[in-house]
This record gives C-alpha cells, sequence and structure tokens, in this order.
C-alpha cells in the first residue's frame, strides 16, 4: 500500500497553535492515524456542500474531521475541536 500523509487547514493550524506543546504533539500523533490507515472506520460522517464525506474521528480528546483523497495518498484534516 501506498503510504499517505496528513495535510491540514488552515483552522487546524490556528487551532494546533492554540495549544500547549504537549498537546499539540498529542494532536500531530492523533492526526497521523488516519493517514497510517486511510481506511479507517470513523465514528461518523456527513456530506458537505460538494458531495464528499467528511468524516469524524473521537479520539484522545478531539474531534477530527477529514476525508481522504487517495489520487494524492493525502488525509486532508479539515476541522479539529476538544472532546468536552
Amino acid at each position: 500500500m501506498r503510504e499517505y500523509h496528513p495535510f491540514y487547514s488552515d483552522l487546524v493550524a490556528d487551532f494546533l497553535l492554540t495549544l500547549t506543546k504537549a498537546r499539540q504533539r498529542k494532536l500531530i500523533q492523533t492526526c497521523n492515524q488516519p493517514a497510517r490507515n486511510p481506511f479507517l472506520e470513523s465514528d461518523y460522517r456527513f456530506k458537505d456542500s460538494d458531495g464528499r464525506y467528511i468524516e469524524h474521528l473521537m479520539i484522545e480528546g478531539f474531534i477530527i474531521a477529514y476525508w481522504v483523497d487517495h489520487a494524492v495518498c493525502q488525509v486532508m484534516i479539515v476541522e479539529v475541536d476538544n472532546v468536552r
């Protein structure tokens, strides 16, 4: 299988900068999970306005919204939030 890489939206990058260093590391490690296994079954998913399924994974105290672009082997991380 080809190697996939995470790609972070500007929104996610801004969120990442608000976290402590320890939480930043945890978030990056967590976002790497769908890249290591792009066929991972998410907790739930919704269609966006373009008709693309946005997967949502609740893990390690975060909700990660992403979609997988198999053509270029990227996991597009579009939004992250803390689980409260």
